[in-house]
């Protein structure tokens, strides 16, 4: 049975606060857990008024506290941010907290742009060898591997799955050697999602955590009663990758405007119609077909959709008929 899963980025809209869009979050997660998704996780975003995750271990410690059975995690740690010992410390403390629930998923860009990186790492030098030796000290934390010296507690020998992400094939290429599982950024950046996921499974090699390659897919997802109502919410994530595109910042998530799409310039609208190409945008009948012609394309063993949506009930309605969309193609593939 294909697990399906949310992402979710704490998005503040306009007229809200940091406080309520937290709020809509655990709620949000606690209608994804009655409904039978598999697991919530938030990503770690600086310097966005339009993303109140960035504190990430702290918010996902809100919504793991109102929850009980659906798995908490990150979508991502951006692991250059930070120290490994204080994330296996923050995930270890999740860990101990909430027992066999806890999910760290790990990234190697900043999520910001280089001023905040830099005012977050205090340095900007690194170079392509740091992400991968930060993986596998991060891995000794969690085993409390001796040769360290000392152990990180909380941290040594709690169950924390780790989880590579990526939008290219970098990312692609550390999962497969390093035997973890691997996430896909397709929600926002899908020109090499058939060439990662082909690289992961290609350089798999067998973990202690993981026998075989386990692949998740991002999808985006606007589901409605009617094709154009889905359209109408989409528009506001469609303003915000416009203006990320085009200023390089990020306000608060907009209001939907009718007709945004065909009202940008052509290469604004190409470059819509390529981000939102691994999108569920619909109706019930019109998302499905979506979502199973993604899952035939890409074979992923999970996927998880990220819904930023203005309001907050639209957003609740989209996840209550995309579950119901999920449970109709688990019941036509368990019949095939």
């Amino acid at each position: 049975m294909i697990p399906f899963s949310i992402l979710d980025l704490a998005s503040v809209a306009e007229g809200q606060s940091v406080g309520e869009a937290l709020a809509h979050s655990l709620d949000l997660a606690r209608h994804a857990e009655a409904l039978g998704f598999r697991r919530y996780w938030m990503a770690e975003h600086h310097g966005m008024e339009s993303v109140a995750s960035s504190a990430t271990a702290v918010a996902l410690a809100h919504v793991a506290a109102g929850t009980s059975t659906i798995r908490i995690g990150s979508g991502g740690i951006m692991l250059p941010n930070h120290a490994p010992l204080v994330i296996a410390e923050q995930f270890g403390t999740l860990a101990a907290l909430h027992p066999g629930r806890i999910d760290l998923g790990l990234g190697r860009a900043p999520g910001s742009d280089m001023r905040v990186a830099q005012a977050l790492r205090r340095t900007l030098q690194s170079d392509s060898n740091d992400f991968p030796r930060d993986v596998i000290e991060l891995q000794a934390y969690f085993r409390g591997d001796p040769k360290l010296g000392f152990k990180a507690i909380p941290g040594a020998g709690e169950d924390v799955p780790i989880w590579i992400l990526g939008s290219s094939l970098f990312g692609a290429q550390l999962a497969g050697m390093l035997g973890l599982p691997f996430g896909f950024a397709s929600h926002f950046a899908p020109d090499y999602l058939d060439e990662a996921l082909a690289t992961y499974r290609r350089s798999f090699r067998p973990s202690e955590q993981l026998d075989k390659p386990y692949a998740m897919a991002a999808m985006g997802l606007f589901v409605a009663d009617s094709d154009a109502e889905a359209v109408l919410i989409a528009s506001s994530m469609e303003q915000k990758f416009v203006e990320l595109r085009t200023t390089g910042t990020s306000t608060k998530l907009a209001r939907p405007v009718a007709g945004y799409r065909e009202s940008l310039s052509p290469p604004l609208r190409g470059m819509i119609d390529n981000v939102m190409s691994a999108a569920a945008i619909g109706s019930p009948t019109t998302a499905r077909r979506q979502i199973e012609a993604f899952l035939t394309r890409t074979g992923a063993d999970e996927i998880i959709f990220s819904s930023s949506i203005f309001d907050h009930r639209a957003r609740i309605h989209c996840l209550t008929l995309a579950a119901d969309i999920c449970g109709q193609i688990v019941a036509a593939r368990a019949a095939a």
